[in-house]
């Protein structure tokens, strides 16, 4: 929730505050063991805390298979992990954590047999562009228009396996 209330929220995720806070326990409860199950599931979360079990940061890893659609309606080519819901808060953003969330997260997906990853990015976040670029990843050139915002994209960035 502290993502969702973050001032780049509306342009880094696609979910609001209002309507997450209203989902019931249930829906977070389930959401959270699809997550833990990891390659059962094709979605593995990884969480930094601090010694007193305070979440710092997260990153999700959805496998997405070759032959199928993502989330706007692309195909996807082949399979890859696709990076969602990148979040530090303020407080530890320039502390090595979200460069700790990113390798554990590309190493998870290299083991299930990513052939690439790939994130997206709002066109108006330059601090994430850079940050991405910073761990290896580049534009790919898809770009890919909001209809709730008309006039707005997402950049799709990717890492390819070297």
């Amino acid at each position: 929730m502290a993502a969702l209330q973050d001032p780049v929220a509306p342009i880094a995720f696609l979910e609001t505050y209002d309507n997450a806070v209203s989902q019931p326990d249930s829906f977070w409860e389930e959401r959270a063991a699809r997550a833990a199950e990891g390659a059962t599931s094709g979605v593995q979360q990884f969480v930094a805390e601090r010694a007193d079990g305070t979440w710092v940061g997260s990153v999700t890893v959805l496998l997405e298979e070759a032959g199928t659609s993502d989330w706007a309606g692309f195909p996807v080519e082949r399979r890859q992990g696709h990076l969602v819901g990148v979040f530090v808060r303020p407080e530890a953003r320039g502390s090595g954590v979200a460069k700790e969330l990113f390798d554990a997260s590309v190493e998870w997906a290299w083991g299930q047999g990513a052939e690439r990853i790939r994130l997206i990015v709002h066109q108006d976040n330059p601090r994430a562009q850079g940050f991405y670029r910073k761990v290896g990843f580049v534009p790919s050139g898809v770009v890919v228009p909001l209809p709730q915002a008309p006039g707005e994209a997402e950049l799709e960035f990717v890492l390819e396996r070297s």
